[in-house]
């Protein structure tokens, strides 16, 4: 596949976490980019700006003359994309090559040195932190990451492009496609029903992907995980791990262990023992790239964090933080995190399932998770790329939830009820549109007006 050959790039879903980088990709490459997306918002305002053009309804008349030339046009979709949107129709019944993101991604990243981040959880931070790490220390590299960085607003970061950095994604397997010179694996629980029926089935995925690796690659995983590969984790048995672990007001403290060394008190601006680990994995893979531990640790501590990855809106006059949580290993994470934080203080979760399947597969589990904060108050389910399944609400997870203090509402319900609020914590978490919310959340707190 030589997408080279194409001047021409048009994407179906262009505003989409994943599919926007590449498009930066492209742009910084001089191709002509356009596309379609059913939302106008600051990715899609970004790469207006850099040359792209987008329109925000499906409509054969929209798509740019020029891109209807099969022989000069390359079309990228997302899984997000309905089968049945009249533009993907076309493309396809017109013959044009019409690739999956991760299709696209593999074919970049092939003839380079690719570090891939796998993992049910964790992948976009981890990727972010490594990014931020490779940049600091002027490596050549481009990558390719799942979330907005904090330090340079954006999800692609363009430094060269010896070494490429793709997140690899484990929902519909794309990340089978790649052939990596360095893999992480950060997590395996078991998600995406749609996909994968049993548990075992996403091992067995996990575990392919472990055996992608280029001749002499190498593949590290946190600890206890059924794959091969170097440990690394909370616990000493791990060739690499983390001891004294705090989190403090503004940033966490940990030390790193490996080779009878020691790293001690690092400094880290993002919370929770989960970040801490996905730290360690970014720590390991610069190792195994060759850099020295002062340098990477000196990286870590001016590495600001990701959008939306415990992100703090808000601190006064009360406490707003937002995640991207949407799995209950995720918020559990976060709970743990935020319990630990905020002592003795009333803590309110704004939760937003995300799809009906998650939602269904996980109803007890999410049910078990959010029965431990003082206040929970749930939104309708984010339908994302599903159809609605039966006797499968919010409402009905929100009766399974064991505590008194719980309600489901609508946006102008929860402004209201934040407005009266004595809580002195706020959690928003969910993967759908919760995210968009957050600052409307933010001006009743303040102002007391919505």
């Amino acid at each position: 596949m030589k997408i080279n050959r194409f001047d021409k790039i048009y994407f179906l879903g262009i505003g989409g976490i994943g599919m926007s980088s590449i498009a930066q990709f492209f742009l910084e490459s001089g191709k002509n980019v356009a596309g379609y997306d059913k939302v106008k918002t600051e990715l899609t305002d970004y790469l207006e700006k850099q040359g792209a053009k987008i329109h925000y309804k499906p409509d054969l008349h929209k798509i740019p003359k020029n891109f209807k030339i099969k022989d000069k046009t390359l079309v990228i979709y997302t899984p997000a994309i309905d089968s049945e949107n009249e533009e993907l129709k076309f493309f396809r019944k017109s013959d044009f090559l019409v690739l999956k993101r991760s299709d696209v991604l593999a074919d970049i990243s092939k003839n380079k040195f690719c570090i891939a981040i796998a993992g049910t959880h964790g992948k976009t931070t981890t990727s972010s932190i490594l990014s931020h790490i490779l940049f600091e220390n002027n490596l050549k590299f481009s990558s390719f990451v799942g979330g907005i960085s904090e330090n340079y607003n954006n999800n692609y970061l363009n430094n060269g492009q010896e070494i490429i950095v793709v997140e690899a994604d484990e929902f519909d397997k794309s990340f089978l496609k790649l052939s990596p010179d360095i893999a992480c694996v950060t997590s395996i629980d078991f998600d995406h029903s749609d996909v994968y029926t049993t548990k075992n089935e996403l091992l067995s995925s996990f575990k392919k992907f472990s055996l992608k690796i280029k001749k002499n690659g190498i593949i590290i995983k946190k600890y206890g995980l059924p794959i091969r590969g170097e440990s690394y984790g909370f616990d000493s048995s791990s060739k690499y791990y983390i001891s004294n672990f705090n989190n403090q007001n503004d940033y966490s403290t940990f030390d790193i262990n490996y080779d009878n060394k020691i790293c001690q008190n690092i400094k880290f601006k993002m919370f929770g023992e989960h970040n801490a680990e996905n730290a360690l994995a970014a720590f390991v893979i610069c190792k195994k790239l060759n850099l020295d531990d002062n340098s990477i640790i000196k990286s870590l501590g001016s590495f600001e964090g990701v959008k939306r990855r415990f992100t703090y809106v808000l601190k006064s006059p009360k406490v707003l933080i937002d995640d991207y949580a949407h799995h209950p290993v995720e918020i559990s994470m976060v709970k743990k995190t935020i319990f630990s934080l905020f002592i003795g203080k009333k803590i309110t979760v704004i939760f937003q399932p995300h799809l009906f399947s998650r939602t269904r597969d996980f109803m007890e589990e999410f049910a078990n998770v959010l029965s431990d904060f003082d206040e929970i108050i749930l939104l309708e389910i984010y339908p994302a790329r599903e159809k609605p399944l039966s006797k499968i609400s919010s409402k009905i997870l929100l009766e399974k939830i064991n505590n008194n203090n719980k309600q489901l509402l609508n946006d102008e319900e929860l402004y209201m009820h934040i407005k009266k609020s004595n809580s002195d914590v706020f959690l928003t978490i969910g993967a759908g549109d919760i995210g968009e919310k957050v600052n409307s959340i933010k001006k009743v707190i303040e102002t007391n007006e919505f």
